[in-house]
């Protein structure tokens, strides 16, 4: 019996990528927070979003939560997101 042995790598390189524009400022811009939805991402999110408004001027938060913690983010929380000028993920662990 033969044994068969596989490449897993992809034929192609990754795809040219290249990171947002860091803002300026936080003052007056709307920030998302997406949460795994894991019981500790609550009190954590809860302070960072005081600390974003009173310290750093945020306008608005956006909080959401995925609907499974170990899958990416819904189409719909990407969608909504392009509207946000800056996001936070986290984990709850």
């Amino acid at each position: 019996m033969a044994i068969e042995f596989l490449d897993p790598t992809h034929e192609s390189g990754p795809a040219a990528f290249a990171p947002a524009k860091r803002l300026a400022t936080l003052k007056g811009a709307t920030v998302g927070i997406v949460s795994n939805g894991k019981k500790g991402t609550k009190p954590f999110f809860d302070a960072f979003e005081r600390e974003l408004k009173e310290r750093f001027g945020v306008a608005r938060i956006v909080r959401t939560t995925k609907s499974n913690y170990s899958a990416p983010a819904e189409a719909e929380i990407m969608t909504e997101a392009e509207r946000w000028q800056a996001l936070v993920s986290g984990i709850g662990d």
